[in-house]
């Protein structure tokens, strides 16, 4: 399909308030315009598209089965031409825009604490931080920093590490009055807390110690260590985390390590950015920052 044929973003707006308010009407006095008007931009989208996207029963408009399915798909297309424009208006040399990828626990626990003062020393740098659990493409996405955990590599880009990590179980206090724990095995009496990004994080940690249970993939299974951290400082069970995640509850004494050994992961923390990236001002001024606040 040529562009020229295309719809057009107006023809767009006008299906997706017409297909909110499922009025016609409404839709044109939040659009500031004539109700005819709209009408008019549906009705030529119907004929770009090659299917009806309304019907009318007893007076009422009602979406078509064809125009459920272009709504959720217009609502994309929208959505993205708004983000882009947004990025647009707050790019420039003044007022710059960094996008930062995070893991949720290690952004709010490890990267947030760090940020402190980057304002005031760069004014004109603004950070984007946004959580991210799933690969994806930092040049599609418009990433230009992302903090993730592996090996330390990353498709076209250059990798800092940050620091190693070493898991270790934690519960809440409580939990100590209600099971002696003499072994390892004994934390199967408690409830395993388990963490969907690693599956095998408890029969890693049982095998580190040359032990097995059938229990090592028993128990709720939360999307965060944010979230497994909570539920373990709740009472619901023990959690194994990364120690460092952790500190801050453990100084604290809400949490305590209820058997003294820790696994130390092969795997690491690291920041990535675009290889092609690495002179720009406000990518540099981040790394050097992050570099500079290292342990």
């Amino acid at each position: 399909m040529r562009r020229r044929n295309l719809p057009s973003l107006t023809s767009l707006n006008c299906f997706e308030a017409a297909a909110r308010h499922l009025s016609f009407t409404r839709a044109a006095d939040e659009l500031s315009l004539t109700q005819s008007a709209v009408s008019k931009q549906v009705s030529q989208l119907e004929v770009t598209l090659q299917h009806p996207l309304f019907r009318r029963v007893r007076k009422r408009l009602h979406l078509t089965p064809e125009g459920a399915v272009y709504l959720g798909e217009a609502r994309k297309i929208l959505a993205q031409v708004e983000m882009s424009t947004r990025y647009m208006q707050s790019y420039g040399v003044e007022a710059d825009v960094l996008n930062i990828a995070t893991l949720p626990t290690f952004g709010a626990r490890w990267l947030i604490p760090r940020l402190n003062g980057f304002r005031f020393k760069y004014p004109n740098i603004n950070l984007n931080i946004a959580n991210r659990t799933e690969p994806f493409d930092m040049q599609k996405e418009r990433i230009e920093a992302a903090f993730f955990f592996g090996h330390g590599v990353w498709p076209r880009a250059e990798c800092i590490k940050l620091l190693d990590e070493e898991v270790v179980p934690v519960c809440a206090p409580s939990a100590m009055e209600q099971t002696t724990v003499r072994d390892p095995l004994d934390l199967t009496d408690m409830v395993l807390l388990q963490v969907s990004t690693r599956p095998e994080g408890w029969h890693d940690w049982f095998e580190a110690q040359d032990l097995y249970t059938e229990h090592s993939y028993h128990g709720p299974r939360f999307d965060t260590f944010y979230m497994a951290l909570r539920a373990a400082r709740a009472g619901c069970g023990v959690a194994l985390v990364p120690k460092f995640l952790a500190q801050e509850e453990l100084d604290e004494g809400k949490l305590v390590i209820p058997w003294q050994f820790s696994l130390k992961s092969q795997d690491a923390y690291y920041m990535a950015y675009p290889e092609h990236m690495v002179e720009v001002y406000k990518l540099r001024a981040f790394i050097e920052w992050i570099r500079a606040h290292l342990d």
